[in-house]
Parts: structure tokens; sequence; C-alpha cells
């Protein structure tokens, strides 16, 4: 059965401008199309996917490409990072809660699956779930209704369910820290972005694409890499996927240099080689960056540059006034 005509095709995707969101879904290799026939059909029926794959493969760009494709598309997307749950306040998180329900409860709270209503709430790292919260999702997932914290009635819920890992959660299961049902229940169509070393014929696609991006963005000029630069791109093994080609090809831009793989920036002996740079106006830029990339959501930006959330809050505090827009 074929996707009604009023909502986008994979290809239409793929055909987006450079600054798009859901651009990073492109290429031509074998499993990259199969996974876009996949999810085609996956967004057609609206059921629960699991989107697997290493760190930096795109499985949130391919979640949010789901969205996109079908019906719910003009619904929200709600994203929940489920490694920052906490045992003692993930309950109210994700179901939500009723005035007065435990200490500091000043008001009543809709939780993360009814803010999702009619639209896609994406679960990523589900494999980082505490253990005791996991049999309350598969209720969900069983029933499509959640319980808010103090309440006395179910309410029902109308979401789709999309999760992302890049952990092995067979091996979770057989280690005891995932449940097997759990699993199951998520895994209903699984679509396993393959890492980037394993479709390296999409390297120059994907080098074209950030390079547009990032000229249009900093207003410099579009880096146009040589055969001998194209090569040593593709041969590389690129550890961090495709957002660490990003970062890569987007730290040539904001350095106003020529892009280097992160070996040869490790063995450059020559300090001529990188211009001067103003430290805070790259701290500055970084930070702004990372916000930009992850839709202003602080904790996400600084999981991306590393830095402990404190820090990341300091970071935003010092930044000029005519930024401080976070």
């Amino acid at each position: 059965m074929a996707l009604s005509s009023v909502q986008p095709s994979i290809e239409s995707l793929l055909a987006q401008s450079p600054e798009h969101p859901h651009s990073w879904v492109l290429g031509s290799h074998p499993r990259v199309r199969q996974i876009a026939r996949h999810a085609e059909k996956a967004a057609e029926v609206q059921c629960t996917v699991l989107v697997t794959g290493e760190t930096g493969t795109g499985k949130e760009v391919w979640a949010r490409s789901l969205h996109q494709l079908g019906p719910r598309n003009a619904k929200p997307f709600v994203p929940v990072n489920c490694a920052a749950l906490t045992a003692t306040l993930a309950e109210s998180q994700l179901f939500g809660h009723e005035r007065g329900a435990f200490t500091g409860a000043a008001g009543r709270s809709l939780g993360v699956f009814r803010a999702a209503q009619g639209g896609v709430i994406f679960l990523d790292e589900v494999g980082e779930m505490p253990l005791e919260l996991q049999p309350k999702l598969l209720r969900v997932l069983q029933e499509r209704e959640v319980t808010p914290v103090g309440a006395s009635k179910p309410v029902p819920i109308d979401a789709q369910i999309i999760a992302a890992t890049n952990r092995d959660l067979e091996a979770e299961v057989a280690a005891g820290r995932f449940r097997e049902d759990l699993l199951y229940r998520l895994n209903m169509v699984e679509l396993q972005v393959p890492a980037l070393r394993e479709r390296r014929e999409d390297i120059p696609q994907f080098i074209e694409f950030f390079s547009e991006r990032f000229s249009l963005r900093y207003g410099r000029q579009k880096w146009q890499p040589t055969a001998d630069r194209l090569r040593e791109f593709t041969e590389y093994h690129w550890p961090g996927n495709v957002r660490q080609l990003s970062h890569v090809i987007e730290q040539a831009y904001v350095l106003d240099c020529e892009p280097m793989l992160p070996n040869r920036i490790a063995k450059a002996s020559s300090p001529q080689r990188l211009p001067f740079v103003n430290l805070d106006r790259l701290r500055d830029a970084a930070v702004k960056q990372a916000l930009h990339t992850t839709g202003g959501h602080k904790g996400r930006a600084a999981e991306m540059l590393g830095v402990h959330p404190n820090t990341m809050t300091r970071l935003l505090g010092q930044l000029p006034d005519d930024s401080a827009d976070a």
C-alpha cells in the first residue's frame, strides 16, 4: 500500500535543502535504501520503531524523518533522553503528575507522553532506561494509557513510539539489564543504521552536503576537495560516524581553514598551518552551534561538547548579551 500523496516520500526528504533538519537522511548504499523503504512503511502504519546503530550515525535524524513521513507530521515530535531519567523523577517526567502528588508538586504536569498526544515520542538511548522503570513503559506500550503520579484513573494516549539505542539490546537482555518483553514491544520494526565506514561510497555525498550547509551558515567560500583529499576522507575510518564528519567540516569553516582529518590534526607539526584564533570567540561559537544543532536543548548541547551540564550553564552565562538567546 502506497503512502498518501499528501505525505512526503523519502526521496523528497533526500532532496531537501542543506539547512533542512532531515537532510542527513541521504546516501545510495543498498542498506540505506532498504532502511528508507522500511521507514516509509513504518511511517504509514504508525507502528513502534526501534532505530539502532553506533553513536553519530544519525538515529534521531531518521526518527524525525519518520515523523515527517507519516500522517502525524503536523503534531508534536517530543524527544526524551532516557539516559538522563532518574528513578525518583522519571515516572513523573514521563507520565505526568497531579497537583500535590509529592513534595514540590505545586501544579499539574502532563508528562512527555501526553505532551506528544497525536504526534511522536522519541525515546533516545532507550537502552539506558532504569530497569525499575521498564515494566511501566511496557505497560504503556501494551495498554496505550498512562497513570499520572497521584491520579486514580489512567489516561489514554495516542502517540507513535520511536526508540533508539547504540547498545546491543539482546546482550543487555542476557546481562539482565533490559527486559526481553520490552525489547519485543519496541522492536516491531528495526532500522539498523550502518556505520559510516560501512558505506564509504556515501562519504563524498555527505562532504558535499555539509560543505554546502556550512558555507551558507558561515558565509565562507565552499570547500571543493581535490581528488587526493576526497580519497583521504573516504578511506578514513570515522569512529564518530556522520556526526564526526560534520564536526570536522564545520570546524574548518569556523576556523576558515582547510578541513583536516583528526589524525592529521594531531600530527600537524607547523603552527602556521592554522590561523590565529581568538579562543573566547571559538568557545562562544561552539556553544551556540551546539545549542543550534540540538534545538536549544542544554543537556544535549553539553553532551555534544563533552562538558558537565553545570559547565554548560556557566558557558551560557558567559555568552555576549546579544547571543544569550538559549
